[in-house]
């Protein structure tokens, strides 16, 4: 892992995956992107595409500019290499097009999640993100003054389509030296008896071994719950999981578990795209 993407809007969750992508930088020799998506009139940003001192645009520029500062005078980031980056285009798909230009390794950003009404029809900036992001994502909820990682549950229903990124999530368990936490969740509509389960695991986990790790089989009402709930009761420090990237009307049908968790959870989340 050599370059971190850490998307913000200077709010403080914004500052908290910040935080964390700091510590991460310092322990792995990493240079951090900070990106930031400005919001900005079409006919402004037609302005500053056509090199316009429009006063108007130039405000919002310099504003950001002074925000970057201000960040990059942060203790936290003393010493690191952080460059500046800011789109005039308020698309989510730029975080991950950004991402791609400057080839990073991981992406990391703050999210508060949503719930309810807004969540149907909005949802959260991070879940946007995971949904189209072929790079892993870390979703930050909370500030972690020391982020570590001893005990990482990696949730999967163990099919050949989530070996890829079981590697991933195996690379960064011993980035971590972490002990992964293998779980399935059997619900009452697909559920499969404790024998089946374990070797299905066993046998999806054998190209890649991996001696740091358990094998858990559990039962909730739903996947997302036995996931949250496993999690809580190991009190892990990170879920992973894949996520197929749905969008459009296939998403709104069928929803998507790792978009779930980033809107739900309490402790931070990791997706990785099959």
């Amino acid at each position: 892992m050599k370059k971190i993407l850490v998307p913000t809007d200077f709010s403080k969750e914004a500052e908290n995956a910040l935080k964390v992508a700091a510590q991460l930088a310092k322990r792995y020799d990493c240079e951090i992107y900070l990106f930031h998506m400005l919001e900005i009139p079409f006919q402004e940003v037609d302005a500053l595409s056509t090199h316009s001192a429009l006063p108007e645009a130039m405000f919002f520029m310099k504003l950001a500019h002074q925000r970057f500062e201000d960040v990059m005078a942060s203790d936290y980031l003393e010493g690191l290499t952080v460059h500046e980056t800011v789109k005039a285009d308020s698309n989510f798909s730029n975080i991950v097009k950004t991402g791609h230009e400057h080839n990073v390794d991981l992406i990391v950003m703050g999210s508060h999640g949503a719930s309810g009404f807004k969540e149907m029809f909005v949802g959260s900036n991070a879940e946007k993100v995971v949904r189209t992001s072929d790079i892993p994502v870390l979703v930050i909820k909370n500030e972690h003054a020391n982020f570590t990682v001893d005990n990482f549950v990696f949730a999967s229903d163990f099919k050949n389509d989530n070996k890829e990124t079981y590697k991933q999530a195996v690379d960064f368990a011993e980035a971590f030296d972490a002990k992964i936490h293998l779980l399935m969740v059997n619900t009452p509509n697909n559920f499969n008896n404790t024998s089946d389960s374990k070797k299905r695991i066993q046998e999806f986990i054998k190209d890649h071994p991996f001696a740091n790790y358990s094998m858990n089989v559990y039962n909730d009402d739903s996947v997302e719950k036995g996931i949250l709930n496993f999690s809580r009761e190991i009190d892990a420090d990170l879920i992973g999981i894949s996520t197929h990237g749905r969008q459009g009307i296939a998403h709104f049908f069928n929803g998507s578990i790792s978009e779930d968790l980033v809107n739900h959870a309490k402790r931070p989340v990791i997706t990785f795209k099959i």
